[in-house]
């Protein structure tokens, strides 16, 4: 009687974590394969957990994007390092990000520290090696691996893709064989709303630069289908302060325009409809504090 081969198949849990602003989140739509988190410039983008499944034949991998470990200053921002920290729990494998284009600062040191107190399996990840000689890199290795205790580090371009293969190839190393976690066509734990409301914030993001940002949430009021191929909806913009208010409405209502023009093409996209959105801009003062808004944002 021949033996019959059973195929490996690899299923585990993978979260991407580090200080703010090393591109987790480009990191995380690489390995996903579709843009599930919105990228921007701006430290902090990410303000909640978010999950994305990546299926293959012979694999499964349920990542992680979470928000940037960093020293809170408001309700909003404690809430975010919560997150970021109840991301590292109950996972099979931790990858942690720093960039190459920077000193290794007290917040990498940080995140470093807390990992190795949780004893939590961890390939370092340094991003951006796109803008520098290759021989930077080398430091930054010794210092992950031996200081840091780090099961291996890989330098990357997130943004161009360089060497990221080769990163999915290591993650798979460490992960578990087992059943798959989810569904085959499963991609993230996002409803359309908290995907959209992104969408949104990241124009704000894109189309303000540093006025604005950390300063801005997006609630989605409505979201109502008029028909197979017309979607409505309603949004705020709030801010806290009239003077961010009047920057993000613009001369003549042209900024608010924009924002509004950029969001709905991609929401589009998103749902593969014809979109009505209509942005409303509201002035709600010290909202990174106020635990009802941060409920209806998802962060309580």
């Amino acid at each position: 009687m021949i033996e019959k081969k059973v195929e490996r198949f690899i299923s585990g849990r993978a979260t991407i974590t580090g200080r703010t602003n090393v591109g987790k989140s480009t990191l995380f739509n690489r390995l996903v394969g579709e843009k599930i988190s919105i990228v921007t410039d701006v430290p902090q983008t990410t303000r909640d957990r978010i999950l994305g499944v990546r299926t293959e034949k012979g694999f499964q991998i349920a990542f992680v994007d979470a928000p940037g470990i960093h020293r809170p200053k408001h309700a909003m921002n404690r809430a975010m390092v919560e997150r970021a920290l109840e991301a590292l729990q109950d996972v099979d494998l931790v990858i942690f990000m720093i960039a190459a284009d920077e000193p290794v600062g007290q917040g990498d040191m940080m995140v470093a520290s807390i990992l190795r107190e949780k004893a939590i399996p961890a390939i370092c990840v340094i991003n951006k090696v796109d803008l520098v000689r290759k021989e930077m890199t080398l430091p930054l290795i010794e210092k992950a691996v031996h200081e840091w205790g780090m099961k291996e580090a890989i330098p990357v371009s997130a943004l161009t893709g360089e060497n990221c293969d080769r990163l999915l190839d290591v993650i798979m190393q460490y992960l578990p064989e087992g059943e798959m976690l989810f569904p085959e066509d499963y991609l993230t734990d996002q409803t359309e709303r908290s995907i959209i409301s992104e969408i949104i914030r990241e124009k704000v993001f894109l189309k303000t630069q540093q006025e604005i940002p950390h300063s801005s949430a997006i609630i989605v009021e409505r979201f109502q289908e008029k028909s197979e191929n017309l979607v409505v909806i309603e949004a705020f913009i709030v801010v806290e302060k009239e003077s961010q208010k009047g920057i993000i409405i613009g001369r003549r209502g042209q900024m608010l325009k924009s924002i509004g023009i950029a969001a709905r093409q991609e929401i589009e996209h998103f749902l593969s409809r014809k979109v009505f959105l209509d942005l409303t801009v509201k002035v709600k003062k010290k909202w990174r504090d106020d635990d009802q808004l941060l409920r209806k944002i998802g962060l309580k």
